[in-house]
This record gives C-alpha cells, structure tokens and sequence, in this order.
C-alpha cells in the first residue's frame, strides 16, 4: 500500500525495499508540492528500521524533468524545503539509494539522480542538465556533483552544453551505473538488491556510507584536462547565453576549490543572479513560448492526425532542395519534380553535396548521409505524385503559376492526401481554391534553407480541415521544426512585421544614418544581422515587385514613409550580394561588406526629392524605431486575429528572423519596457514623423490594463 506524503509524492515498501514515486505531470517537475513530499517520504524512511533500501522513481513519462519553471520568480519556488534539503536527506539515509529513470532525468531531475548512491536509465532515457539553454546553471548541486562523479572536464562540458544524453552515452560516461529494460521500480529494486548481497559478500556493512558510493564524500573533482581560461574566452563570445556559461565556469571551479557545502553555497549565489536576471526571463519566455505556439486554439487535443509515410515536393530550386532534405532526414521518402532534367540535376547536386558536407564534419555518419541520398528520388513526371501522403508546393512566388500546379495536384493526387503551398505571403484560399478539396490545402512557409532553419509558419486557409492542421503541426515536430499558426493574410506573421522594420530603416538613411550604421547598431542589439546586410544577401530584386504593389495600393498614411532608396538601387543594377553591389559593395568571391559613396549619393537625392533635411541619428534611436516599428505592426497582427498570441510573435521573430533569443522576442521586450511606456513613445513618434506611428489599439488596451 502507498503512503501520500504530498498530492505528487507516494511511497511503499516491497520486500524491505522503498519505493519513492514522483508523480507531477506531465514532466515530475520540482515543485514545491514534490520537495515537500520527497521530504516526508524520506524522513518516514529515515525512521523505519525496516527498509533495507530506496529506489527513486517518476510515474508518467519518465523520471524528472527538472525545476518547475512555471514556478520560477514566484513564492513557490523559493517555498521550503529546498532541493539542497532533500538532498541532504537523501545522501545521509544509512542505506543504500538508486534513482531509477527512465524516460528522462533533466537540469533538476538529474540533479536529484546524483544525491542516490547509484544510478540506472532505461534504454532512450534522455539524460543531462540543460540549464544554460535557459539562461541559468544547475541550482542544486549538478555543479559540484557531476564534477565528482566523471571529472571536471567533461562534466564542464556538458554543462556548457545544456547537452542531453542518451541512457547508453551516459553509461559510457560514468553517469549511470546500469542500462535496464523493464519498469523502473522493480529494476531498481533488484538493483539495489543486488548492491546489498555485495557487500555483505564482502563482509562490509550493507549500510552506511563506506558501502556504497556518495558523491558527497569526494573530496574534490580531477581536474584532468580542465582549461578554465579558455572555457570562459569561449563562453564570452556565446550572446545567447554567455552570461549563463561563465557562471558555470565559475561554479565548476568552486567545485576544485571549495569544499561541497561551500560550493554548493557558491553555485546557489550564482543562480540567483541568473534566475533574477533578463537573459534567463527572456529563455524561459521563449521555452513556454515555442511549446505554445505548437497549440491551435480552435483544434480540440486529441484530434486524429492524417498518415504521412510518403511525400512529393514541386520545385527543386534551393527551397524546394532543402524541404526535400528536412523530409528526407527525418526518414521520409520524397519525390521532387522540377520541368527539367537540368533542373533536377542541379537539385541531386545540392542533395548531395549537402550531405556529404555534414558526414565529413561529424554532423552525421556517411551511412545516414547515403541512406538520406537515397530517400530522394527526382522526376519531370507530375504524375508520379499520385500516391504520396502530402505534396509541397515550392514553385515561383506567382499566384497563376501556384494556382495552375494545384488545379493539376488535384486531378493527379490521392483523395486524403495533404496539399501544402510553401508560400511566403501569397493567398493560400485563392490557391486552394484552384482545386475542389480545399480542406486539404494548407500553407507550409518554410524559412530558408528549409533544411537547417528551424521556423515553419502553419498557414490555415478558411476551409482548412482541423486534421490537416493538426498534421501539420505534428509533421513540424517529427522533421525538426517549430511550427507557428498563421490566418491567411498579407506577409503572414513574419513579412508582414518585418515591412514596418525595414520601413523604419529606410526612414532613418533618408534622415541622416548610413546603412552601416543602422546594421551595426541592429547588431549591437543583438541581431545576427542588420537590415541591410539581409537586404543584400536576399538580394534587392526580390522584393521590386512587391514595392510596386505597395505602391499601386497604399494609403496617403502608408505613402507617408515609403522610401525610393531600395528601388533607386534596383534600377542603378545594385541587387546585393548576387552583383557585387547593394546597399554594400563586395569584392569577387567575398561577402566583406565596403561601404560605397554611391549608395550614399543616392540616399541624399532621395532625401532630397522627398524633402527631408538629414541631420545626425544616434544608435539609440535607430534601435528604438525599428524596434519599436516591429512592435506596433505585431500589435495590428494580433489585433487583426492573424497569430493566436504574442509569444508566436516572438517566436517567428526569434527563428525566422534573427532577433535574439536572450531578449525574447520584440513582443517580450516591448512588455519589459512597459506598455505604457512603448505607446507613449509611439504616441510621440506619430507626432514627429506621421499617422503612420499611430499606436496600435491592442497595444493601448494594455497600456490601459497596466
């Protein structure tokens, strides 16, 4: 019979062996709940004279997932006992402990693991401790007990990392004892078993300390091969979570230095900085906030998921190349069809070289890069798509061109199948309407290279079946990526927020900045690359037709802040990278970015022609407008029922779109600066520069809401 200790924490005897049961889905997160059941299960233990042993278990899914993030910053989290309490009364029980996992020991999960004597995973258990991915370090001892259990080295690595390891890697390492099969409970029952006729073959007493291993009793970690210099020059060049690795570094060398109770009192001081800090805020924003977006409101859970075994991609240009690849190494057989043999063998070339690229850096073995190849076959013949699960659309940004590949998919594709356009901004219920199963169309906007960059905005039509969507989210996953819903609408999520931006920009050269000092401060802020730079890299002709239209529909208001630089330096032949000249100028064979007086002379006529007098712009206000620009146009997204939340925003925008993951997003630094405090600047901008800096309602009502 189990005994409650709290709502989440059971315990029984079996055989004179204890089992502890965490039970907090869906991950057995740390709560306080858990501490404070694992605390009352081990003092009855503690005071049984019975129990011969302690086998530590999680119900559900696996093990433990760590600290209860939705906790952090809140009473609950700080609520005792802490972890280090348990802990201490884990690792003094004066008999033998084993934590037995399976499914997964993570951050705080595997930190509990260490208090045990012994340690044992299912095989696939997913172990490590990943705290540095949310801008934090272990809190409960993982840095000074890792180190003591496999050295400081390679457990500094790990760390650094956030890396996860599979049961049998982890065994290979010194982590875990034992790779079982089975239930958790009863092999770490026979485990323990097994520990106590040892020693007492031995002839050393089955309890206490001497018989069975503690980490607590290591006196310092081996330093073997432990560069702390260099571990630190390296962590200062990471931005997305470099604050957090240096702290590691330091804690890790608390733990060669420090006695544990003292380096335990080290790596809690630097935790609590982290945990308090923006990084990490920003992270576990962007952790809950990636977890959500994968959730459509209006789709119940549980909703049955069409089959893909198969697939066919139209299109076998560099988008249409790197969807096929994203499919491919997740194991699914495609078929590419392009008009041309030229075509197609310019596609079997980027496929492989691709490929073997990665096998001869490591990133995979050659045996999956042959067996990926292989996945792929290529064909001029439509019709071969007949009996393929889903079918993706990459053709030209045309809509009769999309819209005539449909009307033919429907007459040669499965009923059931699911028709996928990898449009980037164009109507999805136009092209579906080209083919009479409109429930089976949906937009898939892949971010290029599809095969390496992980956002995928989920594109719902009006009549897009709740299936199909459900599909698409679940196919997201399965290939690697993190889907976002979008409702149809013009640039969806991402290219309609970005427009703003790049207005802004264009605003701000016209006023007095050059394009290398809007780029390095955009950089200085965080992103991976300014606007221009990005500008030059897609190439300026790309978007001369869209400009065209902007023109032919826009608003005197909209009219007020279109800038003629971008076409001026189309029309003098400047398409970016791809000529050797845009907004930059390039040497041959070099991306280097030179700054050209002729792109300057065309900024100052157009300056000139539209009557703005420049004058000198800081770096602040170049980070505050475009910022500020991207806020105010999320704002009309979500206001528009476009996304479904902000955090969508901010994830497409963290993913697609190069803003850095250590500040959240644009819609969670906008909620860090105040709303108030971001309407009230809007307000002042649509005083200087024009109507078109007007706020936002939605962003007013939470100014109002405070």
């Amino acid at each position: 019979m189990s005994t409650h200790t709290s709502e989440t924490v059971t315990w029984r005897k079996e055989g004179g062996i204890a089992v502890v049961e965490i039970a907090n889905p869906p991950v057995n997160g740390l709560a306080d709940t858990v501490r404070a059941g694992l605390a009352g299960a081990l003092t009855a233990i503690a005071a049984d004279a019975e129990v011969a042993g302690v086998v530590l278990t999680g119900t559900g899914s696996g093990f433990c997932g760590g600290a209860d993030v939705r906790q952090f910053n809140t009473p609950a989290a700080s609520a005792e006992p802490g972890l280090r309490a348990v802990l201490a009364q884990l690792t003094s029980l004066p008999v033998p402990t084993i934590a037995a996992i399976h499914g997964f020991a993570l951050g705080g999960g595997l930190e509990l693991a260490l208090g045990a004597n012994y340690r044992i995973a299912a095989e696939g258990s997913s172990i490590g401790l990943s705290e540095t991915t949310l801008g934090l370090i272990p809190g409960g001892g993982g840095t000074q007990r890792l180190p003591r259990l496999i050295g400081a080295a390679p457990a500094l690595d790990l760390i650094l990392a956030g890396a996860r390891l599979d049961a049998a890697e982890a065994h290979a390492r010194g982590i875990v004892d034992a790779v079982f099969t089975g239930d958790p409970a009863e092999a770490g029952i026979a485990f323990v078993r097994a520990r106590v006729q040892e020693a007492e073959a031995q002839g050393t007493e089955s309890q206490g300390a001497a018989a069975h291993p503690s980490l607590d009793a290591v006196p310092a970690p081996d330093a073997t091969g432990l560069d702390l210099a260099a571990a630190r020059a390296k962590a200062g060049r990471n931005r997305r979570n470099g604050t957090a690795q240096l702290a590691a570094v330091d804690a890790v060398e608390a733990s060669l230095t420090l006695p544990l109770e003292a380096g335990l009192d080290r790596e809690r001081e630097l935790f609590t900085v982290l945990v308090e800090g923006p990084e990490s805020k920003a992270l576990r924003h962007l952790f809950f906030a990636e977890r959500t977006a994968a959730k459509i409101d209006s789709v119940p859970t549980g909703t049955p998921v069409r089959q893909i075994e198969t697939a066919g991609v139209v299109g076998s240009g560099t988008m249409g190349s790197g969807i096929a690849m994203a499919l491919a190494s997740a194991g699914i057989p495609v078929t590419v069809v392009d008009t041309t043999p030229e075509a197609l063998e310019r596609a079997r070339d980027r496929v492989d070289s691709t490929y073997r690229s990665q096998a001869a850096r490591g990133r995979i073995s050659e045996e999956a890069a042959e067996a990926a190849i292989a996945r792929i076959s290529l064909t001029t013949g439509l019709e071969e798509l007949a009996p393929v699960d889903i079918v993706i659309e990459a053709v030209f940004e045309d809509m009769d061109v999309k819209k005539d590949v449909f009307a033919q998919l429907d007459g040669i594709v499965k009923q059931g199948a699911v028709l996928a356009t990898n449009t980037s901004r164009l109507d999805v219920d136009e092209i579906a309407a080209a083919t009479r199963r409109p429930q089976d169309v949906i937009g898939l906007h892949f971010f290029s290279p599809a095969n390496i960059m992980r956002l995928l905005e989920v594109v719902q039509g009006r009549e897009t079946a709740a299936d199909v969507l459900a599909t698409a989210m679940a196919l997201a996953g399965r290939i690697g990526k993190q889907p976002v819903l979008s409702q149809v609408g013009e640039g969806f999520i991402g290219n309609r927020m970005l427009s703003p931006y790049k207005r802004e920009a264009e605003q701000l050269l016209e006023q007095g900045a050059t394009p290398a000092q809007v780029d390095a401060a955009m950089e200085a802020f965080g992103f991976a690359m300014g606007p221009f730079a990005v500008g030059d890299l897609a190439g300026l002709d790309v978007g001369e037709a869209g400009r065209r239209t902007f023109r032919a529909t826009a608003t005197p208001v909209q009219m007020q802040a279109f800038s003629e630089i971008p076409t001026k330096l189309f029309e003098a032949g400047r398409y970016g990278q791809k000529t050797g000249a845009g907004y930059y100028r390039y040497e041959e064979g070099d991306r280097t970015r030179h700054e050209d007086p002729a792109v300057l002379e065309i900024i100052e006529q157009c300056a000139e022609a539209a009557g703005v007098t420049r004058r000198e712009v800081t770096d602040e206000e170049i980070v505050e407008r475009c910022l500020l620009a991207l806020v105010n146009e999320g704002a009309k997204v979500l206001s528009d029922g476009i996304a479904q939340r902000p955090g969508d925003l901010d994830v497409v925008w963290v993913h697609g779109y190069g803003f850095p993951a250590y500040r959240g997003g644009p819609m969670h630094w906008a909620a860090q600066q105040g709303w108030a405090q971001v309407v009230s600047r809007l307000e002042e901008f649509s005083r200087i520069h024009g109507e078109y800096w007007a706020p936002a309602p939605w962003l007013v009502e939470r100014a109002q809401e405070g």
